[in-house]
């Protein structure tokens, strides 16, 4: 006589599912490798990532600083498709598409009772301190997800966030109709900062760099005050522009000694000029240059990430996704690279040796990934 072994349902499909990731396990170790998706819990969403783009604090925080712990997922400048709702989510559906404002307010702090998030004194981070869009999947509370315009394509929309970086840094200086805006370093921060400055009604845009590629990118996008900082004196250039004075509005946006000193220099009397590049050393300013400062009275302003309200009121996210749809910010020649999840790290090692150029890379998941 044979008897049956009676297995319980319950035992079966154990296995959480799993999802295709570049984790970051020490400085300069990034692996390719399947890891737990995550799940969505009450108020949060599961977003499938579209595409995920490399930001330039990406590159030291792979292969220098490192992140707040190890192993950490990076990547914070991406958009993507709902995937799944966790319980009392119930406005957005499978298929949606968002982009997700990646800093995760505490709520509880003077900042946050304000709505100035970006402010807030204990706050998480997707790509830094929790779990990123270098993935197939990322999980983000509902509160961070703005829905995508119909006619904007998703690795367009991945470019929310440093766009709306740049339009955070540019608000900084106020008016600027009729005005002269001068930007060191003309990356993709730069660039946008320059299509923001001529949308707000700035009368010279001009931009300074010493990569001759990233300024034909300049040119080729409309703009004709653009300058080799190698064949011209910076500061001299801005003030022949102006008559002398000196542009309205400098920003610092390559992070680097001699555009800081340029932008700080170029500034006229009553002038702003804005800190917006994440600075890779320590920068001295010379006497006579602070002298210059006081005397023209000029104001230094700091500028990190930027302004999102989760009461649905102007922002500077739904200014960058209004002005995506309706044309007046152009994105995509920036893109240089489309890059699949697979090789994403031999990308951020192209971008960290220079073996080639680019402006905006982006990671997106493999086709065949694990279901």
């Amino acid at each position: 006589m044979t008897s049956e072994l009676q297995v319980e349902p319950s035992t079966f499909n154990l296995q959480p599912p799993t999802m295709h990731a570049q984790v970051l396990h020490a400085v300069g170790d990034m692996r390719y490798e399947a890891v737990p998706r995550p799940q969505p819990g009450a108020g949060q969403v599961l977003v499938r990532i579209g595409f995920c783009g490399v930001c330039g604090s990406d590159l030291p925080r792979t292969f220098v600083k490192g992140t707040y712990h190890f192993p950490t997922i990076i990547g914070h400048e991406f958009a993507g498709t709902v995937a799944g709702c966790g319980e009392g989510v119930s406005d957005l559906a499978p298929g949606d598409r968002v982009v997700v404002f990646p800093l995760l307010w505490c709520g509880r702090c003077s900042a946050c009772e304000q709505g100035r998030f970006a402010q807030c004194l204990d706050y998480d981070y997707l790509g830094s301190r929790s779990d990123g869009g270098f993935a197939e999947y990322v999980v983000a509370p509902r509160r961070n997800l703005l829905p995508v315009p119909a006619n904007v394509s998703l690795d367009i929309a991945a470019m929310t966030e440093p766009a709306a970086v740049a339009l955070h840094a540019v608000r900084k200086g106020g008016e600027l109709a009729g005005r002269t805006v001068a930007v060191f370093g003309a990356g993709p921060i730069g660039v946008m900062v320059a299509q923001w400055a001529q949308a707000l009604g700035a009368a010279q845009v001009a931009l300074f760099d010493i990569v001759p590629a990233k300024l034909d990118l300049a040119r080729s996008l409309g703009f004709a005050l653009v300058y080799d900082s190698r064949a011209v004196d910076p500061v001299a250039t801005v003030a022949a522009l102006t008559g002398g004075e000196g542009a309205y509005l400098g920003v610092e946006s390559a992070g680097v000694r001699p555009t800081t000193l340029q932008a700080l220099g170029a500034t006229r009397r009553g002038g702003h000029t804005i800190l917006l590049g994440n600075p890779s050393a320590d920068v001295t300013l010379p006497a006579p240059l602070i002298s210059q400062l006081l005397r023209r009275e000029v104001t230094i302003h700091g500028t990190w990430n930027s302004d999102y309200s989760a009461a649905g009121n102007d922002d500077d996210w739904r200014a960058v996704l209004s002005a995506m749809a309706s044309g007046q910010l152009r994105l995509e020649p920036l893109i240089t690279h489309r890059v699949p999840l697979a090789d994403a790290f031999s990308a951020l090692n192209m971008m960290k040796d220079q073996r080639a150029f680019y402006s905006k890379v982006l990671i997106h998941p493999d086709q065949g990934a694990i279901p």
